[in-house]
Parts: structure tokens; sequence; C-alpha cells
């Protein structure tokens, strides 16, 4: 919707074409259903899968000016706005074929608040290229010398800034942590439009060495690697990729029990759940993970892997996505 920035050039590789609408984020514009329009014309898809509110509820309006013989609508967070956004969805829901949703609670709160059909939602999770993500210890020690953080204790963050991803929350209980335990640093991966408030919040409470803003990162496994645990404190969630990858790397994660984190997370045996916008309480888990034995929070990383395996892998979710497109396409 918005000009692209990030796996352009891994996308080129693979011939796969990416068109743009050219939107401005925070911006309404009319003139992209019509630029849509036009690509769909162009492209004659079989199915036409969007992602997110906007997209979902711009690829439905735009069926009423092009034929399409599929239109799915996938929603990634629990809560994808207020009661204008779910009434939107309500109004354009016939001009959806299946709506698909990342968490089981996000299934059960659509259907409640009569945003969809209940006989036109699936639960269908997000998966990951589990052989991409695992423990490399040849690119630990790299990425950790490259970084310069030592021997310290490192808590991983990945994530845009915004709102949901709440950083506030994250800072304040490394606060807290850190005063305990000053063996442990923090890393923050990504970008976006709350970066320079936080960075004020870290100098405020004195924790310009210990907080590492690391910006836009391609090579996330590698981060994994670098890695002790993980430590996510949204205020809302659908199913978060990044904890499955986390999870992956045979990291323990300390996560807030928003949307479908408690889906990955399973208390005390891959990690820990704490409520949500209560820095005391993160820290507290954040705290308990550190101090943990070695062979203690390996086994905690290890189980959370296996999870992950048996029941996210991209194989499996990939037959899902196919058997679903099959059974929509074969209906029309």
């Amino acid at each position: 919707m918005i000009p692209p920035q990030a796996y352009l050039a891994e996308l080129k590789e693979q011939n796969i074409f990416v068109y743009s609408l050219d939107m401005q984020r925070g911006k309404i514009d009319w003139r992209a259903l019509f630029r849509l329009v036009k690509i769909l014309k162009k492209v004659h898809p079989d199915i036409l899968h969007c992602h997110m509110v906007h997209a979902n509820l711009l690829g439905r309006i735009a069926r009423i000016f092009v034929s399409i013989p599929v239109v799915v609508s996938s929603a990634h967070n629990v809560y994808e706005g207020g009661r204008e956004r779910n009434w939107w969805y309500r109004l354009t829901d016939f001009l959806c074929d299946m709506t698909t949703q990342v968490s089981k609670d996000g299934v059960r709160r659509y259907v409640a608040c009569k945003m969809v059909n209940p006989k036109k939602i699936a639960f269908l999770p997000n998966g990951i290229d589990i052989q991409k993500f695992n423990e490399n210890l040849k690119i630990r020690q790299q990425k950790r010398e490259e970084l310069k953080i030592g021997q310290y204790f490192v808590w991983l963050a990945v994530g845009r800034f915004d709102e949901a991803k709440d950083y506030g929350n994250m800072i304040s209980a490394f606060s807290v942590l850190h005063r305990d335990s000053p063996n442990n640093i923090l890393l923050i991966a990504g970008d976006g439009d709350l970066r320079f408030s936080i960075g004020e919040l870290v100098s405020k409470k004195n924790l310009t060495g210990a907080v590492k803003f690391l910006g836009v990162q391609q090579d996330i496994s590698g981060l994994m690697n670098t890695a002790d645990a993980y430590v996510m404190s949204s205020a809302w969630e659908g199913m978060p990729m990044v904890l499955l990858e986390a999870a992956a790397s045979c990291l323990p994660v300390v996560a807030t029990d928003v949307g479908g984190n408690k889906e990955i997370v399973q208390e005390g045996r891959t990690g820990f759940l704490v409520p949500s916008k209560q820095p005391g309480k993160l820290a507290e888990a954040m705290l308990k993970i550190s101090q943990l034995p070695d062979r203690a929070r390996r086994e905690m990383g290890q189980a959370g892997r296996k999870y992950v395996e048996e029941n996210y892998s991209l194989e499996e979710i990939t037959t899902k996505w196919e058997e679903l497109y099959s059974k929509l396409s074969n209906i029309k």
C-alpha cells in the first residue's frame, strides 16, 4: 500500500513482481482504490488475498469494480480498531469469501462482535521456515563480537516502534531489571514513529549504555543467535511471527499475555507470560529467566523450538493455505 522498503532484492531474485499503491502512512487516499483496480485488471488473479484491516477493506471494495473469483481477508490482530472499523468489516463481509485470523482469540472476538459470518472465518496461524532459525554458536560468537556485548546477558526485542508494541512498558521494566542485575543489556531492532520518544525515555532512565537501538535489520536469525532470551511488551497482538522465530531459535521468551501470545508461549515451560502494561511484572519475569541456570534456560529454549516445529512449521501452514485456496476455488 505504501512504497516498499524491505525484501525488494529477495523478491526480484524470485521473479516476484511488486506493485505499490503509493499511499502515505496515516492518510486516506481513495485514488489508491482505482490504482488497485487497474492492477487487478492487468494481473487477473484467481485469488486476491489481503492482509490487515486497510488492505482487507480496500480489496473487498475493489471487488465492486472488477471481477475477482475469490477474495480472502487475513486479520493479524485480535483488535484492528474501534467500532468504525468493526462496522466496515460487517458492512463489507458479503464481498469476501473467507476471513482468516492468526489467533484463536481473534476468531472468537470477530464472531462475538458480528464482524464476520461465523461460517466464513477460519483460524490459520502464521508459519515459519524452521530451518532458517536455529542455534548456531559460530554466528553467536561473531555477532556478539560485532556488537561488542561480551559476556552480558542479552535480551532481544524486534518490531516497529508504535503504540501496539508498547516499548515504554519494556524500557520501564528493563530499568527495574538493570537496577537489580546490571549484567543485563537490551537490543532493539526496528524503527517507527515512536523511536525518538523511546530514545528519550532510555536517556531519562540512564540506560543509554544498556539499551542498544539497532535500526531495521535483515538478518533476524543472526540476531536471535546473539541473544540469551527474547522479550515482548505489546499492549495488543495477533499471532506475532517474531515470537515463533524466537522460539525456533531456542530462546526462552517473556511476553505480555495479549492476543495469540499464549498460543505460542507455554507458561513455565517455554517462557513466561505477564499482564500487559505492568512493567513490574515484566521485570520480575525477565529477572527470573536471567537467573536460571544455563542448563534450565537451554531446556526451556529447546522446548519452545519443539513446540514450534510441531505446530507452526512453514510446510504445515502452507499445506493448510493450499487446502483453503483449493476449497474456495472449487466452490466458485
